[in-house]
């Protein structure tokens, strides 16, 4: 496994992006490696109140701060045509080289169904995924070696063309996973896998998938970046450490799939049922700094070694630099 890194997950439905690039830099200089930053058209509940466009702030971010950064996750299949999405990844790889990675994810009902097209079943939303991660391969091989390329798919049609803006290196392509069957195309046909606060019981089926994938293509599933995005709740008193949860971020106390959820004026009522116990299992809410390390540290031995960090309440700073000083030093690869 690869030297452990720990970053900030900036939460643009949360925030302004002004303020989540000041919180970038803040936790940088606290300690954490590098930044995810959520695309979302829309919050996920209107108390977050927030959704800015994720590339633009990525930019600002790659200018304020030195680590790596990406977003988690963009959706190439609807809002955008995948050959967008290259060109938007290839132009931030060429302004901040070695620094900039592209997660992709199959997409939700919330941020997708604005441009009015059918929404899918699962199944076709995954292959459209894959033909898209396709596209933006062939789009990434083709350009770097000075040639056009065309696509005709099932969803997808590229006219013959390059990118004419491109890193020396592409940027690594890492998709967000759940499933096994999504995890093992995964290791076939990207970097990397993120999973966004996974069940630790299911992440060893996810690993052993996606391994096969992998080692199908003839590649080495332990030299592929494993990234987590962790949600949490953190605050000095236990009692506004639930507070945060319960107003900020109750879609991370629903037990049920959310892809197909629309709006956030939905969420919000979905979110009067959710009740502390439903957190159980799927979120740390603590005040204790150490109760939080001992959790990602779980993580981290089932060997993940890119973790982004995501604190629900708006008490950022003081976060930012508690974990910063109380728990990055102490994890353990």
């Amino acid at each position: 496994m690869t030297e452990l890194q720990v970053g900030y997950a900036a939460m643009l439905e949360q925030f302004h992006p002004t303020e989540a690039v000041a919180l970038s830099v803040l936790a940088e200089q606290d300690g954490f490696s590098g930044v995810m930053a959520a695309d979302h058209f829309q919050p996920w509940v209107p108390q977050q109140g927030q959704s800015s466009f994720v590339w633009n702030v990525l930019a600002a971010v790659g200018e304020r701060t030195k680590g790596d950064f990406g977003p988690g996750v963009t959706a190439p299949t609807f809002r955008w045509h995948p050959a967008m999405i290259a060109q938007a990844s290839a132009t931030m790889a060429a302004m901040y080289p070695g620094r900039h990675w592209l997660g992709l994810g199959s997409g939700e009902a919330l941020n997708e169904h604005i441009v009015g097209q059918y929404w899918p079943e699962t199944p076709e939303r995954i292959n459209r995924m894959f033909e898209a991660i396709d596209i933006i391969n062939k789009l990434f091989t083709a350009s770097l070696a000075g040639k056009d390329v065309k696509h005709r798919g099932e969803f997808y049609k590229l006219e013959s063309t390059r990118l004419w803006t491109m890193p020396e290196v592409a940027p690594e392509i890492l998709v967000a996973t759940a499933g096994p069957v999504t995890a093992k195309r995964a290791g076939r046909h990207t970097d990397g896998l993120i999973t966004v606060g996974a069940p630790l019981e299911k992440i060893a089926g996810l690993f052993a998938r996606f391994g096969e994938g992998a080692r199908d293509a003839g590649r080495d599933p332990d030299s592929m970046p494993k990234v987590l995005q962790l949600h949490l709740s953190w605050a000095p008193d236990e009692k506004d450490a639930l507070t945060n949860a319960m107003v900020e971020w109750p879609n991370g106390g629903m037990r049920f799939p959310k892809a197909d959820i629309r709006s956030p004026f939905e969420f919000e009522q979905m979110a009067k049922l959710v009740r502390p116990e439903d957190f159980e299992g799927r979120m740390v809410i603590s005040s204790d700094p150490d109760v939080h390390r001992a959790h990602i540290q779980r993580f981290v031995d089932l060997g993940f070694d890119r973790i982004y960090l995501h604190n629900v309440g708006r008490n950022q700073a003081e976060w930012i630099e508690v974990f910063g000083r109380d728990v990055l030093p102490k994890l353990k690869c």
